[in-house]
């Protein structure tokens, strides 16, 4: 597939007077940042896309590799665009869901496709096709996504108009996945709503990996655009190992510029982990106590309270240390304990998310917990184990649980443990960051907190999901007369604080691909570096056939996570907690 960079020449008025008006737009934003002032865009309406669209028809053009462009094909099918064009709506977005029947399209995809819309943050032409093997008709698709589509949103007048119009955007093409002949009619289809227009497509993949390569070669053939932007997003997994993923990335490269390829990590688009370098990097409070002077232990917990839920068959295939801490609590990590970027940009954001990925010690088995859930009587409910799931081999091993310590080799956070703990089917479910600080040298009122110094400690706690919020755990005197100490919490609550609703990560996710915005996403060498550090140890566990320890549905998980915490002297902070 053909991308463009696309380069605003100074000397066009227009160009001045556009960039001038987005100079005093009302979504700029200035952010005192790493010692000074940064102004950035939040892109979250139509008049930011129409921006880019604007600057993409002034540009000078080039190819993937940095060579001139032959600018006469393009005329051929163009006149020469002004603003004027821009503002009448001269440019497309085509926005093609391969997989359009699976559950991920229907329950994730579509909706926040929809959300976008609903808020005006889609261009004014824009069409979404569904593609998959399944025969269905349009109307048959949007019967199908209509049932999903919410207005959750707080503007909610006018809500069935608002689905109305964007069902009537939405079409479907049943195809095969490695039929260039289907993907070739996709392309008539497309361009049959983009006649006369610079169009721009992006491809949604929420299709099983191992079809990604057929799909992107049949779409680069058959269906790309032939003078836009063509944009592909990718969905986990993204390989089973550092072999596997090389290979898929080398694949994907035969068709795709790493420019195009957008591996989605829906984990990045949350409100939460989004807001971690805010919090970090714009509070002086934080910053200077962000190193192993001032943090004993970094926790990442994620847990479901539901098994695999008939999705047993797929998730048999990577388990927990894959599907979750490969990708999801690593990339948070690398967020989390990264050095301050020169800027805001995509770039600098990813480079020094590698930076600490290469830091890091690959995960040694001493260092890993591994356990599987089983079935379990609780209030008169019967749950199942993990084999008890039809899908699922009588005998597999697979976990279903995993608690690993890991360490990152530099001067900021040298011998802190960043533990990580991850499970389904267990007591509660929630996301959440904990730091636990160091205690206070020569504490005076120690003797308060009896043995357990740690009771004393400070903790940071970022609450993911749900319940969104951030809390500072401190120690307090309790009114009175005597010197009683509690603990209590310099709570912000989200949805106390901001009552309107926090948008979905994907929503986030769509609208930074559209704008070609890639800080949310994973880049290859990123990849590399976190499959490099995981390989070595679910190699080892998978060779030497590791049993996992057993542990009740519903449960706080196996006995030997806590052993593997208190061999660094930590405490799961999440242990006092329902």
């Amino acid at each position: 597939m053909a991308t463009h960079s696309m380069i605003i020449p100074s000397s066009s008025s227009s160009s001045s007077s556009a960039l001038a008006a987005a100079a005093t737009s009302p979504f700029k934003e200035t952010l005192p940042l790493f010692g000074r002032s940064l102004t950035f865009q939040r892109k979250s309406c139509f008049s930011q896309v129409r921006l880019r669209f604007f600057a993409e028809k002034h540009s000078q053009l080039e190819s993937s590799n940095g060579c001139a462009t032959n600018f006469a094909s393009l005329q051929d099918s163009e006149d020469h665009l002004t603003e004027e064009h821009v503002t009448k709506g001269e440019s497309t977005l085509s926005i093609t869901v391969v997989g359009a029947s699976g559950d991920l399209a229907k329950k994730k995809i579509f909706p926040a496709l929809f959300a976008l819309f609903y808020e005006g943050c889609l261009p004014q032409d824009f069409s979404v096709f569904g593609y998959a093997r399944s025969k269905l008709t349009h109307e048959e698709l949007r019967d199908m996504i209509s049932s999903t589509l919410t207005c959750r949103i707080d503007q909610r007048e006018n809500c069935a108009d608002k689905m109305d119009q964007f069902l009537k955007r939405c079409f479907y093409h049943s195809g095969q996945y490695n039929s260039e002949e289907d993907f070739a009619e996709l392309n008539t289809k497309l361009k049959e709503k983009e006649v006369g227009k610079l169009a721009n497509r992006l491809y949604y993949l929420s299709i099983p990996p191992n079809i990604f390569v057929d799909v992107v070669r049949c779409a680069s053939l058959r269906a790309s655009s032939e003078n836009g932007w063509t944009r592909v997003i990718v969905e986990k997994p993204f390989g089973r190992d550092s072999e596997s993923s090389g290979e898929l990335t080398r694949c994907l490269k035969q068709y795709l510029t790493e420019e195009q390829i957008f591996r989605i990590d829906h984990y990045l688009g949350k409100e939460l982990v989004e807001n971690l370098s805010v919090l970090r990097f714009s509070n002086l409070v934080f910053e200077p106590l962000w190193s192993r002077n001032y943090i004993r232990n970094v926790q990442l917990i994620f847990s479901e309270d539901f098994g695999t839920e008939g999705r047993g068959g797929y998730f048999d295939q990577y388990g927990i240390i894959r599907d979750i801490m490969q990708n999801h609590l690593l990339q948070i990590l690398a967020l989390f304990a990264m050095e301050t970027p020169v800027s805001l940009d995509a770039e600098d954001i990813r480079s020094e998310k590698v930076k600490v990925l290469r830091s890091m010690k690959p995960l040694l088995l001493e260092n890993v917990v591994v356990g599987q859930y089983k079935g379990h009587n609780k209030g008169g409910k019967t749950y199942p184990g993990y084999t008890d799931d039809p899908t699922v081999p009588n005998h597999s091993l697979t976990p279903t649980f995993a608690a690993a310590a890991m360490f990152i080799n530099n001067a900021r956070w040298d011998g802190v443990p960043f533990l990580m703990k991850a499970g389904k089917a267990l007591h509660t479910r929630g996301a959440e960051i904990r730091v636990q600080f160091r205690h206070v040298p020569g504490n005076l009122y120690k003797k308060n907190f009896a043995t357990n110094l740690d009771n004393a400690t400070n903790e940071l706690v970022i609450r993911v999901q749900p319940d969104e919020g951030i809390y500072l755990r401190i120690n307090n005197k309790v009114p009175g007369l005597g010197m009683r100490l509690d603990r209590s919490d310099l709570n912000l609550l989200y949805r106390s604080r901001y009552p309107r609703e926090i948008p979905d990560a994907y929503e986030r996710l769509l609208l930074d691909a559209i704008e070609g915005e890639r800080r949310l996403f994973i880049r290859s060498d990123e990849l590399d570096a976190a499959w490099d550090l995981f390989t070595p140890a679910l190699k080892e566990l998978e060779e030497k056939k590791i049993i996992p320890e057993l542990y009740p549905y519903g449960s706080r998980g196996p006995v030997g996570a806590h052993y593997l915490a208190s061999k660094y002297n930590v405490r799961w902070g999440d242990l006092g907690e329902a």
